[in-house]
């Protein structure tokens, strides 16, 4: 049989989850036998050379169940089924796919904040067909860099509270402040002093500063009022700019306030957080590059 798509491989993903707690790469073997893959099926690897073609598909049908709140990852490389997945699967649907995700709200709203609908073109083949080749290629890239900013913000989430502010350290170095990583470091130890979480030069020499407020929130959305509160703390440190970063979202109130306020105040959300991370390179690295040519013209005349 051919290699199945990712939809097709979302039930019974889900299904190998059942029992509890389980790790990637043995759904993957599991998976395999279950649905008699050939050696030659199973070995196929995509253009990169690093993955299978069958694993690969696993993995998206695993992210995209997380997505819909399916699964629950757990440590590197494991995943549990979640309570909601225990209620789908006491009554189970045909099949799992988009179609059906899109029935849970952090499902759809996943897809809204990236500008995707049940109406935007699936990597399905039978889709592709009415897409130009580089219309394709965009849609893809765009698939591929929303699930991996997803992931990132999973995974900062999962990690210990101290792991974000030097994130953020990492992250401004990346974009050319603070000078040395050290310096950097330790302006953004002292969390909490004066009402910011650190500071950091916006030059090597240390002749301006920015005045950072990092705040690792899940579901809660910053308010105005803790707006108001860092502009106070810039007011004290006689600070003329800030910067405030949460792993959440801002309320249109605590947006409004910082347009309003007389001090540079500039917010960046969880989804530019992620952006940012993977524009600068900072917890994802590149795993292939692919060069897209064309006729030269002047060669040929």
């Amino acid at each position: 049989m051919a290699i199945p798509d990712f939809q097709t491989l979302m039930l019974p993903v889900l299904k190998a989850s059942a029992a509890g707690e389980v790790k990637i790469s043995d759904v993957v073997t599991h998976l395999g036998k279950q649905l008699a893959l050939s050696e030659e099926e199973l070995s196929e690897l995509l253009p990169s050379g690093k993955q299978t073609t069958f694993a690969n598909r696993v993995n998206w049908a695993k992210s995209y169940l997380g997505k819909a709140g399916l699964i629950t990852l757990t440590k590197r490389g494991h995943f549990e089924i979640s309570t909601r997945g225990k209620t789908v699967l006491a009554s189970p649907p045909p099949i799992i796919n988009i179609k059906f995700l899109e029935s849970f709200p952090e499902f759809k709203e996943f897809r809204e904040a990236n500008g995707q609908s049940s109406a935007t073109p699936q990597p399905e083949i039978v889709n592709l067909k009415d897409l130009t080749p580089d219309e394709i290629i965009r849609s893809a890239y765009g698939e591929l860099h929303d699930s991996l900013s997803s992931e990132l913000l999973s995974k900062i989430l999962a990690a210990p509270p101290d792991f974000f502010e030097r994130l953020v350290v990492q992250l401004l170095i990346a974009m050319g402040y603070g000078g040395s990583a050290i310096e950097a470091g330790k302006a953004l130890g002292k969390s909490g002093d004066g009402g910011v979480d650190g500071v950091i030069d916006q030059d090597a020499l240390g002749l301006d500063r920015i005045y950072v407020q990092a705040k690792r929130y899940t579901d809660s959305k910053v308010s105005s009022g803790e707006i108001r509160d860092f502009f106070g703390s810039l007011d004290r440190f006689k600070a003329s700019k800030g910067l405030f970063v949460t792993t959440s979202s801002f309320s249109p109130a605590a947006k409004e306030t910082a347009d309003l306020l007389s001090k540079r105040i500039v917010l960046i959300d969880g989804h530019q957080l992620t952006r940012l991370m993977i524009r600068f390179d900072i917890g994802c690295r590149v795993e292939e590059t692919i060069h897209i040519k064309k006729i030269d013209e002047e060669f040929f005349e």
